[in-house]
């Protein structure tokens, strides 16, 4: 008991030091791997070789497929490249089984000396993720080591003999027992090195172990699709474009194996370099034969899983990608993106706000509240994907960008509500108390509109670039913005003075107006002071002698 515990310890500390070395390579380069697989690759030739490099760089075909679907389902890729870029990722994850067989246990207790080292002492920095992994390329090859250790007890045991033995090379049965153990261990490279290393103990013959390999490749794309089970029908396709591919070859190969095997117990290889060559040669082969179906199998993809009709909805987020949060920079960068958006929405109410002041539009449509739905359904989307990035792990750079993102979306979900509750207060002015604006104080109120809408797409363009010549330029803006809403203010008053009818019956209104559009003003300005910081006055001072305060 005590040494199948063993075994199954070592090949939980190989899944374990796969998936930091994926980690770790994919918060340094994840955002070059991404743009690798990302660029529109209409060659089918260059997609595939995309996907052999990032799946050896990450060490799991799972993660290429990940990174794949979120791509296709966002719609920054077609589906036929996207499939190509799958069978890449087969014939990678193969080759890296073949360059983890070798005897690299030198090399493991220096990677992970040196990984502990970088990463503890420079956790927050790129040679931080870069001792990452290290550690766990170190804890891989002590896995391998400890598999070999733990598997030659086992040969020993009747009951294991019995077990295997009950393996007949049933290709069907075989293959079955490998996709399961390909999903329990939820690696395919894992389940070949360990069929690779019952085999040169004798413990299965070579037809089981290449049965047990045809089945880890399966299981592989099983995987792959269940975990695509939450994603649009975009990225589903692709999962089961890579099940179906593997599938295949399974029933290619059944007619062929009996051949196969014979050929391959005339070589004069060891049982585990034959049980890895044929699984680097079974995919190559299978990939390259099938690549120039991709198209085919895009289209039956597409009839077995057809797109779900557009609902219109445009709360749904579009870049909040989760595989993308291994990725600090990448995550942030997407998270930038969809409040880009979110001030799209917002740039839309600001449109609606002016049809109402002019009277082109005189309720508050469905339209409007749609849009304040929206904003709000946006910002809370933000604010939950961004709360699922391990803080920890981000540099200084990354936790400012962070906290001005989370900051813009909470400002422009005020706004969204701030908006809409003015468009009622006009609504109710105009359609139950039958009032409208002097001709004066609507060209104020327009005035002050143009002036905060270009505020607003100023402060999204600083909040993007953070350029510090353009977040003074908004303070700048700012400044200019609240001495005219001054200006306006006393002008009224004057009006008041005056006795304007118009004037004194919408002047509570009129006020209001003003004082909600300054709130926000300011709203649409945070950014430039997390561009420059809080103690950046320059900007300010600079208007002084420009636009002088008046006393309200």
């Amino acid at each position: 008991m005590l040494t199948l515990l063993d075994l199954l310890s070592a090949v939980a500390l190989l899944v374990w030091g796969t998936h930091i070395v994926r980690t770790g390579i994919l918060r340094v380069y994840g955002t070059a791997l991404r743009r690798l697989l990302g660029q529109n690759i209409a060659r089918r030739p260059l997609a595939f070789v995309a996907g052999i490099l990032v799946t050896a760089v990450v060490q799991s075909s799972n993660a290429t497929a990940m990174l794949t679907t979120s791509f296709v389902g966002q719609g920054l890729m077609s589906l036929t490249p996207a499939l190509a870029i799958m069978l890449g990722a087969d014939v990678g994850t193969a080759v890296m089984s073949r360059v983890l067989t070798f005897d690299l246990s030198w090399l493991s207790p220096l990677f992970i000396f040196l990984g502990v080292v970088f990463f503890l002492s420079r956790k927050q920095t790129r040679l931080g993720q870069l001792g990452r992994v290290g550690i766990g390329l170190g804890l891989i090859i002590l896995a391998l080591q400890l598999i070999v250790e733990a598997a030659t007890p086992i040969t020993q045991a009747k009951g294991v003999q019995v077990l295997f033995g009950s393996l007949t090379g049933d290709i069907l049965l075989d293959a079955l027992v490998g996709a399961l153990f390909a999903m329990v261990s939820y690696s395919s490279l894992a389940a070949v090195l360990l069929t690779a290393t019952l085999a040169e103990a004798g413990v299965i013959s070579l037809p089981v172990a290449v049965g047990l390999v045809i089945g880890a490749n399966i299981g592989s794309g099983l995987l792959a699709f269940i975990s695509t089970n939450m994603q649009n029908t975009p990225g589903r396709q692709v999962a089961l474009g890579s099940l179906l591919y593997k599938l295949v070859g399974l029933l290619v190969i059944i007619p062929l194996l009996g051949p196969l095997v014979a050929w391959m117990d005339n070589l004069a290889l060891d049982p585990q370099s034959m049980v890895i060559g044929f699984h680097v040669l079974y995919n190559s082969v299978r990939c390259l034969v099938l690549l120039p179906t991709t198209t085919l199998m895009a289209r039956l993809c597409e009839t077995l899983l057809p797109g779900r009709p557009d609902t219109g909805g445009r709360a749904t987020p579009r870049h909040l990608d989760p595989t993308a949060l291994d990725t600090p920079s990448l995550a942030l960068a997407n998270a930038v993106r969809e409040t880009l958006r979110l001030g799209d929405l917002i740039d839309s109410l600001m449109g609606a706000m002016l049809n109402v002041l002019r009277g082109a539009q005189t309720a508050v449509t469905q339209e409007v509240r749609t849009l304040s739905d929206e904003a709000e359904a946006l910002s809370s989307a933000i604010k939950l994907y961004l709360a699922q990035m391990p803080r920890e792990d981000l540099s200084h750079q990354d936790s400012q960008r962070w906290a001005e993102i989370i900051e813009l979306a909470v400002n422009l979900n005020l706004a969204s509500d701030l908006i809409e509750r003015m468009l009622r207060k006009v609504q109710q002015q105009k359609t139950s108390q039958r009032r409208s604006f002097s001709d004066v104080g609507l060209e104020e109120l327009t005035s002050l509109h143009a002036q905060l809408s270009s505020n607003l797409r100023l402060g999204l363009n600083v909040f993007l670039s953070r350029d510090e010549a353009s977040a003074r330029q908004l303070l700048r803006e700012k400044r200019r913005f609240r001495a005219q809403e001054r200006r306006f203010t006393h002008a009224h008053v004057s009006r008041l003075q005056h006795k304007v009818v118009q004037s004194l019956e919408t002047s509570s209104l009129h006020l209001e107006l003003i004082a909600d559009m300054k709130r926000l003003n300011s709203l649409f300005c945070g950014s430039a002071y997390a561009v420059l910081g809080t103690g950046d006055t320059g900007a300010l001072l600079a208007d002084e002698e420009v636009l002088p305060t008046q006393p309200l």
